[in-house]
């Protein structure tokens, strides 16, 4: 895939820090070894280093002993990691006892390692629930200043190179959250617009999705998404941003010039940011069944350090993927 290969190319140049806290799993054991091969990043692995190297000469995996091998039960930092959990946390009241038995937890010890500034990145999820791996991302390393909420991206390859640029489109919020307000959907486009310069390459030209183009229609749910595009295009200047629109009009040129003569974005959209996450996962999802597009993702966004969430379905190369992505991430914040 041209674009995996891109962004693989990309993440060689940084060697940004990748934590992978599922260090007992064999997926994830499989993938450090083949991003550590192909150096995509410096690997750091959560577990006990004699089970993790036991593991690695089981599965063949000769490139393990390359990576950095962190003791959850015992991390170099450990004292120092408890103090900075206690700082940050004391405000709900968290004490030493309790960041000492959290910091066990490899998913808070990874989290709590890239606000200390030893990891640049975390992917994870093999194993664990999306909700225990973003709680701690939550509690310790927290959202973007001036974005109050994650969301999640799709990169859709489409097999039509007409759409997007070249076929490739960025599609939001698919993954998170449910009901974004006007504030909420402003930060997830102008993160998307974001997210679309690190890892497509490109710039982005972004539709804020309705089922009116120009008030066309009459109802909150339009208003929410006229006062979205305004919000956003305040936040960053610098983005291509218009809306409400329809996605015919969003996509389709001769659409486009017909129910929005005077946008710049109608019929030339590459990303599209859709309302609520019903219509963000509904519309990914029938763009990849019934059109045959490639969707990667989700990748997370709007979080202040690059921390993805794997399906617990996913394969060896899925996970090889988001480390490479993460490292980009990782390296566009920085």
């Amino acid at each position: 895939m041209e674009l995996i290969s891109k962004i693989k190319e990309q993440a060689k140049k940084y060697s940004m820090r990748i934590v992978l806290p599922e260090g007992y799993e064999e997926r994830t054991l499989q993938a450090a070894d083949i991003a550590t091969r192909e150096k995509l990043a410096k690997i750091i692995l959560i577990g006990e280093k004699a089970r993790i190297m036991e593991l690695a000469e089981k599965n063949h995996l000769k490139h393990i002993p390359e990576t950095e091998i962190i003791d959850p039960v015992n991390p170099p930092k450990k004292e120092e990691y408890i103090r900075l959990m206690v700082e940050l946390r004391k405000h709900k009241g968290l004490t030493e006892q309790e960041a000492a038995s959290l910091i066990v937890n490899p998913l808070y010890l990874a989290t709590v390692m890239i606000k200390a500034g030893d990891a640049d990145g975390e992917v994870a999820g093999a194993e664990n629930a999306t909700g225990d791996v973003l709680r701690p991302a939550f509690q310790f390393v927290k959202t973007v200043p001036g974005i109050s909420v994650v969301s999640g991206a799709f990169l859709m390859i489409l097999p039509d190179s007409q759409y997007g640029h070249d076929g490739l489109m960025v599609f939001a919020d698919c993954a998170v959250h449910p009901d974004p307000t006007a504030d909420e959907l402003a930060e997830i486009a102008v993160a998307t617009g974001h997210t679309t310069r690190v890892l497509a390459g490109f710039e982005p030209r972004i539709a804020m999705l309705s089922f009116s183009t120009k008030g066309s229609a009459k109802h909150p749910l339009v208003d929410k998404v006229a006062e979205a595009t305004r919000k956003a295009r305040e936040m960053d200047p610098t983005l291509q941003i218009d809306g409400e629109m329809q996605a015919d009009a969003a996509i389709i040129e001769s659409i486009g010039k017909k129910k929005a003569p005077h946008s710049a974005i109608a019929g030339q959209a590459n990303v599209l940011i859709f309302p609520d996450l019903q219509s963000g996962n509904i519309g990914y999802k029938l763009v990849q069944r019934l059109a045959g597009a490639e969707a990667i993702g989700p990748v997370l966004q709007g979080m202040a350090a690059p921390i993805n969430d794997l399906s617990r379905g996913c394969s060896v190369s899925d996970i090889v993927n988001l480390i490479a992505i993460t490292a980009c991430q990782a390296a566009g914040i920085k």
